[in-house]
């Protein structure tokens, strides 16, 4: 009895039965074959349009200047220093130590 029950039992992992060194791993089903191919075929996909890009290099260096995204990156980026950024000195960030400043 106890030897059929050791021998015949389900064994299961200890602790999570999917996570872990001693986990449990589920069957291939077709399902799960399916999905792998539809995402290698997805991945195909990619690899190509990567491969042969739709600009050359040469176009793709002078595109952004053509359509003026340097001066509006540079507008930008004067429009937020004057409204955010003004300027500071060190004197002005150190007058806050200077408080307790005693001369005898």
């Amino acid at each position: 009895m106890r030897l059929t029950l050791a021998l015949l039992r389900k064994r299961m992992p200890k602790g999570h039965i999917y996570l872990g060194k001693h986990r449990k791993i589920p069957k291939v089903t077709e399902v799960v074959t399916g999905n792998l191919g539809r995402r290698l075929e997805v991945e195909e996909q990619n690899m190509y349009i990567l491969r042969h890009p739709y600009l050359t290099l040469e176009q793709a260096w002078g595109h952004g200047a053509a359509l003026g995204k340097g001066k509006q990156f540079y507008e930008r980026v004067r429009n937020h220093k004057e409204k955010w950024l003004t300027s500071v000195t060190v004197e002005e960030q150190y007058d806050t130590l200077r408080n307790n400043d005693k001369w005898d």
